[in-house]
């Protein structure tokens, strides 16, 4: 891979500022660097970016990984993205690892938005024509974008890992909501463990409010893999973890692919009794504390296969086992 594309002028890789550690990485992976880029905000905090390279004819790829504030780093890459248009890139693709506003994908109640097509709009009228990210909240935002969505799965790296320190044959993985079960299923295959769901309702008055319910499968005795796309407040997968613990579950571990870890976050989760938790690098861990039995696994290389696989105009999804 990395003799493949590091001599040729054609692939560029850019990073906005939210995240360069990740980008970098990625470009370690793939041999490439990343191009020289001036990015300021004016004093009023409109951004300007200009890249220091010509990209005239280059096969362009913007990752930015989008975490707090999510606004500002989505117009940075929007910017971005409509500076390599004007100046003649071949093809533009968004490297998204962590996708904005994914949880806005569809109207719950009337006169809501659907803010994830709307992102997807943004980047389409900037110039991009494709979209790369990691565990889409919903697969359905795939048909967002007009044009080709190279979605990637973190399970792969997360199961790795989950296999070379765990007895599978003594595991439960477990759904922490309905909404996941498609998500645990998967990782039922993957493992040939049994499933269970833990069944709860959300407040929909108060946000990142949630009470559970019910846990239907066994679980008493076992070591319980909770499996989430993201962990954001933390409240349900910590309300799931005390769940399985008071039904009698042996172990409790977690693993998710983006740790968006906002708000009382790191204070549930080491409150909570877990033996590990599992995330990927997609965004970067700022907390006000440390989180204990923290492991975090790096979704680099996959993103640069990916991004290598396109290049080469390969096959994306034949590298991931036809998941991606």
């Amino acid at each position: 891979m990395t003799n493949r594309t590091a001599n040729n002028k054609h692939l560029m890789l850019f990073s906005g500022r939210a995240y360069p550690e990740l980008a970098e990485e990625v470009a370690e992976t793939l041999g490439a660097s990343l191009v020289p880029t001036r990015a300021l905000a004016y004093a009023n905090s409109e951004i300007y970016v200009r890249f220091e390279e010509s990209v005239r004819g280059c096969d362009a790829f913007v990752i930015q990984s989008h975490t707090a504030p999510v606004n500002e780093w989505i117009m940075e890459q929007l910017i971005m993205v409509d500076a390599l248009k004007r100046a003649s890139a071949k093809r533009i693709t968004v490297v998204a690892p962590f996708y904005p506003y994914a949880r806005q994908d569809k109207k719950h109640l009337g006169r809501e938005p659907i803010s994830a097509r709307l992102v997807a709009d943004l980047f389409k009228a900037a110039g991009a024509d494709r979209i790369m990210s990691v565990d889409l909240h919903a697969s359905q935002i795939q048909g967002f974008f007009d044009g080709p969505v190279d979605h990637l799965w973190g399970l792969p790296v997360l199961a790795d890992h989950v296999t070379s320190r765990y007895d599978t044959s003594d595991m439960t993985v477990v759904s922490p909501d309905a909404g996941r079960v498609r998500l645990a299923d998967l990782w039922t295959d993957k493992l040939g463990c049994p499933l269970a769901i833990i069944h709860k309702r959300r407040d929909h008055e108060k946000a990142n409010t949630v009470a559970v319910h019910e846990v239907v499968g066994d679980v008493k005795g076992k070591v319980c893999l909770l499996v989430d796309d993201m962990i954001d407040t933390a409240g349900t997968i910590t309300q799931a973890a005390h769940a399985l613990h008071e039904r009698g579950a042996k172990q409790v571990i977690c693993a998710a692919t983006h740790a968006v870890f906002s708000g009382p976050a790191a204070e549930r989760l080491n409150a909570c009794g877990m033996s590990e938790i599992i995330v990927t690098n997609t965004l970067p861990i700022r907390t006000a504390e440390p989180i204990q039995n923290l492991t975090v696994l790096s979704i680099a290389p996959l993103i640069a296969k990916a991004i290598n696989a396109v290049f080469m105009d390969g096959s994306v999804t034949s590298l991931f086992g036809g998941q991606a």
